[in-house]
């Protein structure tokens, strides 16, 4: 006799059957049209200029293009919720960065989103030097001056970021930490809308990527005073490391790299993570991304996964200790 158990056990089978080859032929189609590229902060910085670099390679190698969308508000915090919960179909992919990705959930006392569980990692695209910059008429001739005046002046700088949470806006908080200074946090959309601020003569100096602040450095409105990383930057080897500069402990980074909604078939994600990893090996993106100091990396999404816990652990960590925190 056929019961109602073995029906419903029949049923569910049957859909099982029905539904992987259906999931299979879909990653076989993949991509179909256009993909959409969300990058949490404002067109015109540094994250922005990476991620269109980046996108144009990659489209070519899927054979459809990848259309960037910019949402630079809460510190990027509605963009990667918009990417959370679009389809897991590889038609929405998110530009993970520090802030976002291991920052954010530590530093918003309301933000609800996982980003480590919300999203499946793809690859780290690459990771970049930040640089300290002044405009042309600061008085700050060095980053000892910088300092120098922070100290024997607390809460007079004013400085500006890409946003709460933002390479830019945890590299500045980690030097003025070290170095016992106080100074005004003004968050904006993005580093392109800081910058044009620093232009006009609001900020003292900001802490920033190197691609969204190269054309201004070579037209000379803005001067570069120091790099973030542990060594010089290949492009600007007259300017000195903040540790360098007096701050010996002193070594931060931007990096870059794309995930997706949580529960997107593993062949999509091979196919993104292949199409950005050969688009990385082009001549014209990569010498691009190395004239800007970024170092390329396209690695596993495992290994992506791993170094995006460790700098969560990290961040977590230093904004528990200095207290910093955004409701």
């Amino acid at each position: 006799m056929i019961t109602r158990r073995i029906l419903c056990a029949l049923a569910l089978l049957t859909t099982s059957f029905i539904s992987a080859p259906a999931a299979f032929a879909q990653s076989d189609d993949y991509p179909s049209r256009p993909v959409k590229l969300i990058v949490p902060y404002a067109a015109g910085g540094g994250t922005d200029a990476i991620a269109r670099l980046v996108a144009n390679g990659v489209g070519q190698k899927l054979g459809q293009s990848m259309v960037v969308e910019n949402n630079g508000s809460a510190g990027g915090n509605v963009a990667s919720q918009q990417a959370a919960n679009s389809d897991a179909d590889g038609y929405t992919v998110l530009m993970a960065n520090q802030g976002p990705m291991v920052v954010n959930p530590h530093l918003f006392k309301n933000m609800k989103l996982d980003p480590l569980t919300a999203f499946d990692p793809v690859t780290l695209i690459a990771k970049s030097p930040l640089v300290v910059v002044v405009s042309k008429n600061s008085p700050y001739k060095s980053f000892a001056d910088l300092v120098a005046f922070g100290k024997e002046n607390p809460g007079e700088l004013m400085y500006g970021s890409a946003g709460n949470g933002s390479a830019s806006h945890l590299a500045t908080e980690l030097f003025l930490a070290q170095a016992g200074i106080e100074a005004v946090h003004v968050p904006y959309k993005g580093a392109g809308p800081a910058l044009n601020d620093m232009l006009g003569g609001r900020g003292d100096f900001m802490v920033t990527t190197l691609p969204s602040v190269l054309g201004l450095m070579d037209s000379g409105d803005m001067v570069p005073l120091a790099v973030t990383t542990e060594s010089r930057v290949a492009s600007l080897p007259d300017v000195p490391t903040i540790a360098e500069s007096g701050l010996p402990d002193y070594v931060s980074a931007a990096w870059y790299g794309f995930a997706v909604p949580k529960g997107t078939p593993a062949p999509i994600i091979d196919k993104i993570r292949t199409a950005t990893v050969e688009a990385l090996a082009e001549p014209a993106v990569k010498e691009r991304l190395e004239a800007e100091g970024a170092e390329i990396v396209g690695d596993t999404p495992q290994e992506f996964a791993d170094m995006m816990k460790s700098e969560s652990q990290r961040w977590a960590t230093f904004l528990a200790q200095s207290g910093i925190a955004i409701d």
